[in-house]
């Protein structure tokens, strides 16, 4: 008798397990067939933005869906993954995930998800790097000059940030810890009026995205020393690594990746995938590439995993060693 029982238990098993494979099978032939969403946790117009429009409508001709962008902004992009991670897990809303996902953990004790258990990844689209920009009227003309400035002139250099935690903040505290220097963060409510600041020598030197600097550089307002990357940029051949410059081992990236929630079918995530890949091959992305000094990636969902841990861990011990916190 009790044989049979398991016998019994184990047939309904199997077929439960029938009936969730054949469903599973029956959604994803038929994905996508309704709207997909793309999560940007910042505001429109901004580089997140313009980088996610982009990959949906590339995407949108590869899928045969239609792909639409949902700004999500506030509390450092917290709310608009925390959207994400409450979202069903079936590949219909996603992502944008940026260099602030992966320092939000070490900021915030308390975040309302999970950053590794609650999402599932789906392709590392690109990589980025900032330009250490100073005045052109400044003596300082290499990260040789900013060091020997910064030793000479002890806690008498400042460098604008965009808000505790950006790229724009932390590449500038790596620096100050491999340089061995000191600098005075003062923040900004973005790259405009800091470089309306460093224009009027109120600061020294910004650590900035390439989209909010490239062109002023180019027309001679501003004055690029260094990429911050951990190579050379094709963008700016003619501009050293702040690595090579004098700091060696410095590397500091932005780069930009696509999630979805947690257990969303791994068809789903693989299509997703493939489909990102052929995007980021798109002129459309060869001409964003150039103006926002990316390096496209599109690798597959582990090395996205494996990106993030890396980047996560790095970013904790500069954190934790500069005493950065949120207010």
């Amino acid at each position: 008798m009790r044989i049979r029982r398991h016998t019994k238990s184990l047939v309904a098993l199997l077929a439960l397990v029938a009936v969730s494979v054949a469903s599973s099978a029956k959604a994803f032939a038929a994905y996508p067939d309704r709207t997909i969403r793309i999560v940007v946790p910042f505001a429109p117009g901004g580089g997140t933005d313009v980088i996610a429009r982009t990959l949906a409508q590339e995407m949108a001709k590869d899928l045969g869906a239609s792909i639409i962008i949902e700004n999500k902004p506030g509390a450092g992009t917290i709310i608009g993954t925390q959207s994400v991670a409450a979202s069903a897990p079936d590949g219909y809303t996603l992502l944008m995930a940026t260099f602030a996902n992966a320092v939000n953990p070490s900021l915030n004790a308390k975040l309302p998800y999970d950053a590794h258990k609650d999402f599932a990844a789906v392709a590392l689209i690109a990589r980025s790097f900032n330009l250490v920009v100073v005045n052109p009227a400044s003596p300082i003309k290499s990260i040789a000059d900013l060091i020997a400035v910064a030793k000479a002139e002890p806690n008498k250099l400042s460098y604008g940030t965009y808000g505790t935690g950006t790229s724009a903040h932390l590449a500038g505290e790596l620096f100050k810890h491999m340089a061995k220097v000191n600098l005075t963060a003062v923040p900004y409510k973005g790259a405009a009026p800091a470089i309306t600041d460093l224009l009027g020598g109120q600061i020294q030197v910004i650590f900035t995205t390439v989209a909010s600097a490239a062109s002023l550089v180019a027309a001679g307002q501003l004055r690029a020393i260094a990429v911050t990357s951990a190579e050379r940029s094709p963008a700016f051949p003619e501009l050293p690594t702040v690595s090579e410059a004098g700091v060696p081992g410095y590397a500091a990236e932005a780069w930009y990746g696509v999630y979805a929630p947690a257990k969303t079918p791994p068809d789903i995530i693989g299509l997703l995938n493939k489909s990102a890949a052929k995007a980021v091959q798109s002129e459309a992305f060869k001409k964003l590439g150039v103006n926002e000094g990316l390096v496209m990636v599109a690798e597959p969902p582990e090395a996205l995993d494996r990106y993030f841990s890396v980047e996560e861990t790095r970013w904790r011990k500069v954190i934790q060693d500069a005493g950065i916190k949120i207010e």
